[in-house]
């Protein structure tokens, strides 16, 4: 039962995007207060989840396997790791392509191409996060849940950052929607192929290994995705008071749940 409750919270994170491309026809979506404060929340979540109960969580699963100097080196490892990993695949997109870099382009044929880029980009990017966020639920639904709320919040302004062009340059709202929606069903995608390839190791090793080089996603996507699309959309106190209340909200889940 914990890998179904694992698995539904993952594409319960996954379809979020399409929620956004929902959100993308409304008045929702032109909030830049909303969103500021929203992206700040998810990074606050993020931050200090990654922190306080992921990377221990790891270190006591590798305790129990290896020497307190090898868990360490281990959790490091790992952590930076998941660092790097999520960094080459931004560093694959291109940059004019990338969802993360707000432009204003005027012609259709730009918009759509923008627009399915970013698909694919955010596509990539989920992929990854919906490993993060299935080991996380399968090992603690608690923790879990928290990560899933946080990632949810992240993909509705990404599942926007689809169906807004796209919708703009054909005035399709069902091609708008279908083509948010599929790029967040990456993330249940990588929590059935991550689940495959990992669920051959020992349980209580692979989650050491497994939540520092989430904790290192987390941190990325907070600091390079989360904290400065809300600064650009002009909102800086906005986004460190949902930063804050983030960081406040997953700590008394944590210690109430």
């Amino acid at each position: 039962m914990n890998i179904i409750y694992a698995f539904l919270l993952t594409l319960f994170a996954g379809l979020a995007t399409g929620l956004g491309g929902l959100v993308a026809f409304s008045k929702l979506a032109k909030s830049a207060k909303f969103f500021a404060s929203s992206l700040g929340f998810s990074a606050g979540v993020m931050l200090y989840v990654s922190f306080i109960e992921i990377m221990p969580k790891g270190l006591k699963a590798l305790n129990e396997n290896f020497s307190a100097l090898v868990s360490n080196w281990i959790a490091i490892g790992g952590f930076f790791a998941g660092i790097f990993f999520i960094l080459i695949i931004d560093l694959l997109i291109p940059h004019d392509h990338n969802p993360h870099e707000i432009k204003e382009p005027h012609h259709h044929s730009e918009l759509l191409r923008m627009g399915l880029f970013s698909a694919f980009a955010i596509a990539l990017h989920n992929f990854p996060e919906g490993i993060a966020t299935f080991y996380a639920s399968l090992e603690d639904f608690r923790l879990g849940l928290g990560i899933t709320v946080a990632i949810a919040l992240h993909n509705i302004p990404e599942g926007i950052a689809v169906a807004l062009p796209i919708f703009q340059a054909t005035k399709n709202r069902k091609k708008a929607f279908n083509f948010a929606l599929l790029s967040g069903l990456a993330e249940p995608v990588g929590a059935l192929i991550g689940f495959i390839i990992f669920s051959t190791f020992l349980p209580t090793a692979i989650f050491g290994i497994i939540f520092p080089f989430v904790a290192g996603i987390m941190v990325y996507i907070s600091l390079d995705e989360l904290l400065p699309t809300a600064e650009k959309y002009g909102h800086h106190h906005l986004s460190m008071f949902g930063l804050i209340a983030g960081m406040m909200v997953m700590a008394l889940s944590l210690l109430i749940v």
